[in-house]
């Protein structure tokens, strides 16, 4: 599923998209607020790439490359809508991460409008009380 914003192309990610992945989520600077901290090495990006790709085929959204319109062909980010499990309950989760020279331009606001807007309004996403 592709979507687009006013400034923003978004496609379901690929399973070249690895190298770009572990360029992003393995920069320590975009990580400075992860406990996790940055992949540790290519193999885990590709590990996590793929846990993305097999949400695809269980619901109709999952993580995109995040890309600018006029230059769909260069990945600033990645980001997405997923089903996950906190204190024994599904909850809705909103993740995304972007290259630092991606930084302070509005991307971030625009992408989670834009998916939460398609996840809710398209998708029909069940709003899930996570409260414990």
């Amino acid at each position: 599923m592709q979507l687009t914003s006013s400034r923003l192309f978004l496609r379901p990610v690929e399973p070249t998209d690895v190298q770009r992945l572990f360029a992003i989520y393995g920069d320590p600077a975009t990580n400075m607020f992860n406990p996790a901290g940055p992949f540790p090495d290519l193999a885990f990006a590709e590990e996590v790439l793929n846990r993305w790709l097999a949400h695809w085929q269980s619901f109709p959204f999952g993580n995109w490359a995040i890309c600018l319109r006029e230059q769909p062909d260069e990945v600033i980010g990645f980001g997405g809508l997923s089903v996950r499990e906190f204190a024994g309950k599904p909850i809705n989760n909103l993740g995304y991460r972007l290259a630092k020279e991606a930084w302070g331009k509005g991307f971030a606001t625009e992408f989670a409008r834009r998916v939460i807007a398609y996840g809710f309004d398209e998708c029909q996403l069940p709003v899930i009380d996570a409260a414990v």
